[in-house]
């Protein structure tokens, strides 16, 4: 595997194709907005008019977009991936999206002779820039094998979860857990400032101890330093929460953890938050 098509160059993808091609890749991208492609293509990348010319040719086609429509309109659609790669080649969609979807992709490019795999990842900007994303994978697991030197370039912890549709159950799970952690992290600064105790003694006090966790310490802590710039946006991580509250009512489970806190995502998207970084669910609690 020498050539990859990377489609979505924003916050993640920019720093994923950009490891891709210092470990020696030869990579052509493609983004709606093609200001945020710039520096790849500076850096020797080559651009690319569409999705589907993105995909011709293409021994690898990754893909990072922001919804599921977007993932659905980029593979299935009019002049789309599917549409153009080569028979042999693999797909791998990185986005976080549905399941549901990532199965019809799968069975529509096995019917083309296509490897399909759902590999989204978790460890936000920081670990795209650093290259040490967790990536979780469906599909089948020859695919996943092949993959390893792609999956290598931009993540660490690369971890086979099934078939078609399991990397972003997956990714569902580790969404749930994230928001429980975060909307009770945010609660607990809301219960420091109710009841009048210093805040950065708080975080002092607790970020340390059995309620430390990574969204304590590297999301709500940029948030209390007054630093709302996305690492990962609201609206996409509302997004992510409404594909586990949809998905989990279809697989029979109720959460209700999961619903609050989309709702309080929801309520801070409908405020302006949307393109802000998860860390201003602080705002929702009315820490500034």
């Amino acid at each position: 595997m020498k050539n990859i098509g990377f489609i979505g160059t924003g916050i993640m993808g920019a720093a994923m194709a950009g490891h891709l091609m210092e470990a020696g890749f030869s990579v052509s991208v493609y983004n709606r907005t093609k200001a945020k492609a710039e520096g790849l293509i500076a850096k020797g990348a080559k651009w690319c008019e569409s999705p589907g010319a993105c995909a011709k040719g293409q021994d690898v086609v990754i893909t990072i977009v922001g919804y599921p429509k977007d993932v659905e309109e980029v593979y299935l659609g009019q002049n789309g991936i599917l549409e153009n790669a080569a028979s042999g080649a693999y797909v791998v969609d990185m986005t976080t999206s549905s399941p549901i979807l990532a199965e019809k992709i799968f069975t529509a490019a096995q019917a083309k002779g296509i490897h399909a795999v759902d590999a989204p990842v978790t460890g936000g900007d920081i670990g795209a820039k650093n290259a040490t994303l967790s990536i979780l994978v469906g599909g089948e697991e020859s695919a996943f094998t092949a993959l390893q030197p792609v999956f290598a370039a931009m993540g660490k912890n690369l971890v086979y979860m099934g078939s078609a549709g399991a990397g972003q159950k997956a990714k569902a799970c580790n969404q749930i857990a994230i928001a429980g952690a975060l909307a009770g992290a945010c609660e607990a600064y809301a219960y420091a400032k109710a009841s009048g105790i210093d805040l950065e003694k708080t975080f002092k006090a607790i970020s340390a101890g059995a309620a430390g966790s990574f969204q304590m310490s590297n999301v709500v802590r940029r948030g209390l330093d007054g630093d709302f710039a996305p690492g990962f946006m609201m609206k996409h991580f509302g997004k992510d929460l409404a594909i586990g509250t949809e998905t989990s009512a279809a697989y029979g489970t109720a959460l209700p953890v999961l619903g609050q806190v989309l709702s309080e995502v929801r309520q801070m998207e409908r405020q302006g938050a949307g393109d802000k970084g998860t860390q201003a669910l602080l705002k929702y609690y009315g820490i500034e």
